[in-house]
């Protein structure tokens, strides 16, 4: 038997979160581990693993959603800005997309999304890398 998804017994309403905003595509709720209190997770309804697997007429009305949560949480008290982030398989505890809105204050200690640099060995794998990319999108 398939597992439950969290995201989708949330949505459904089987489940409790705290809820900061619905709407017929997505909802809105607390993070129940955040970073910083005021973390908020933005989940579309629909099971959708990840951000490729959203349809394309949905991923303009989600990420419009997804500005107006930034928005409300850079409102908060001692919010100065957001971090705004979507794993897609790799770091992602819940195989559901979601749009983690984090909010942010100059030397808050939050250091979990700042990774080591690693830049290209040279000029020729630069470009090598931009060609597939390149290829890819071409597809």
């Amino acid at each position: 038997m398939k597992n439950a998804c969290t995201f989708c017994e949330i949505a459904a309403g089987t489940r409790t979160a705290e809820v900061v905003w619905e709407g017929a595509a997505a909802l809105a709720f607390l993070d129940h581990l955040p970073l910083i209190p005021g973390h908020v997770l933005l989940v579309p309804r629909k099971h959708h693993e990840t951000l490729v697997d959203l349809p394309a007429e949905e991923v303009g009305p989600f990420f419009l959603q997804g500005q107006r949560i930034a928005a409300a949480v850079e409102r908060l008290p001692g919010a100065e800005g957001t971090f705004v982030a979507i794993n897609n398989r790799v770091s992602q505890s819940v195989p559901h997309l979601h749009l983690h809105v984090v909010p942010r204050r100059r030397g808050d200690g939050l250091r979990g999304f700042f990774w080591p640099r690693h830049p290209y060995r040279s000029d020729a794998e630069r470009k090598a890398v931009a060609e597939a990319l390149r290829t890819a999108l071409a597809d």
